[in-house]
């Protein structure tokens, strides 16, 4: 019974950590403007000067003052010169990598899949999530349910992997929990995964809370409170600097 009482007490402890609504995604703030940065990667960039990921509308409002004014281009963060080359761009990656950088590992390990190094890849992602790096969690968890580039196949530690992204705020780890708890016939634990990514701003994991309220699985509290949570996140990451890069850089 006290054993019972135990795995009961955890799996409780457990449940309550993975299902907490995370208080923003994985990719945090931009930290000039300070506005949610977006899900979308095209909308967002990083120097290896300073592993700080920010909006691309801060880096363009940015770089046009310093076009215009004839200015040196650099860091919008750190105000370091940029890179000019890849190779400048990895020897960066390197030395913050050594100083223990989660950012760094993770894009050091990153470059070594890119160039057939799966063992080193694999032991850089393990060293970023250690860190808490989100992708380097989320990442783990792919190589170990394909069992790929010479990774064991080991379903306990994808799990353990894709759990520890989802409560990082990472929206597609917190989908694909709701596609294998769907799967498992979970339907109540897969809505709580797929409104929980719907409020971080994931427009698929929205469309299935929409899906499930469609077939009477999810209750109209459940589906309103994603819609409304979804729009709340997407709105946040808005504004007029954002809309100017973007129409920049979409008529190149």
């Amino acid at each position: 019974q006290h054993k019972k009482a135990c795995k009961k007490r955890m799996a409780e402890n457990h449940d309550d950590r993975l299902f907490t609504q995370p208080d923003e995604s994985h990719r945090g703030e931009c930290p000039i403007c300070c506005l949610p940065l977006s899900l979308d990667e095209e909308k967002i960039m990083v120097n290896s000067c300073c592993c700080q990921y920010i909006c691309n509308g801060c880096d363009h409002a940015i770089s046009l003052h310093e076009r215009e004014q004839g200015l040196e281009h650099k860091c919008p963060y750190c105000r370091e010169p940029v890179p000019e080359t890849e190779e400048e761009h990895d020897q960066n990656y390197v030395k913050r990598a050594k100083a223990n950088d989660p950012t760094a590992i993770f894009h050091v390990g990153k470059k070594c899949l890119g160039e057939g190094d799966y063992e080193g890849g694999f032991h850089y992602w393990k060293k970023a999530a250690a860190l808490g790096h989100t992708d380097a969690h989320f990442n783990l968890s792919i190589m170990y349910r394909k069992g790929q580039d010479g990774v064991e196949r080991d379903m306990k530690k994808s799990m353990y992997h894709l759990e520890e992204a989802a409560i990082g705020g990472h929206d597609t780890a917190r989908y694909n929990l709701g596609v294998l708890e769907g799967r498992n016939g979970r339907t109540d634990r897969a809505v709580k995964h797929y409104i929980i990514a719907a409020i971080l701003g994931d427009d698929d994991s929205l469309e299935k809370v929409k899906k499930y309220f469609a077939s009477d699985l999810a209750s109209k509290e459940d589906f309103e409170a994603a819609l409304r949570g979804h729009q709340a996140a997407v709105d946040a990451t808005k504004s007029e600097q954002r809309e100017a890069a973007y129409e920049y850089y979409n008529n190149l």
